[in-house]
């Protein structure tokens, strides 16, 4: 399959490039969010032969600029290798996508419902983050 990830075939790793992704593992997770910053970061929890993983991720291909203008620092994870991290996140199914911010969980999104549902989800993290920084005076460009 074009795209395949390494050590994975079958594994269409397309999108994990397109946005640049890096993958993370229950060893490599806290300290893979700690790279984002100050950035929002988001991890796409998936599994291999997951139909609606592979549907998120074209769908999300398909739609490429539109995300990247989320201006996201994005992550991924296969949890059903993985499944320390399926049990860290109480995690019942993928494709699931999990929001941060200096390395504190904002929030969740569980299914690839689109574009517009997933815009909110990054606007909500966002009003968190925001939300955060007026309770401890912090302003941007402060």
């Amino acid at each position: 399959m074009a795209g395949d990830l390494p050590g994975m075939k079958g594994v269409d790793g397309t999108a994990f490039e397109a946005f640049s992704m890096r993958e993370l593992s229950a060893q490599t997770f806290d300290e893979g969010l700690r790279e984002a910053g100050d950035g929002l970061a988001v991890v796409f929890f998936w599994g291999v032969d997951c139909f609606n993983c592979e549907v998120a991720k074209k769908t999300m291909l398909a739609q490429r600029e539109a995300i990247d203008a989320l201006g996201l620092r994005w992550y991924h994870a296969n949890v059903y290798a993985d499944m320390a991290l399926a049990r860290r996140f109480a995690l019942h199914g993928v494709p699931t996508f999990f929001f941060f911010h200096a390395g504190k969980k904002l929030g969740r999104a569980t299914g690839w419902h689109g574009l517009p549902q997933f815009r909110l989800a990054v606007a909500a993290a966002r009003d968190k983050i925001a939300a955060a920084g007026s309770k401890t005076g912090l302003q941007k460009g402060s």
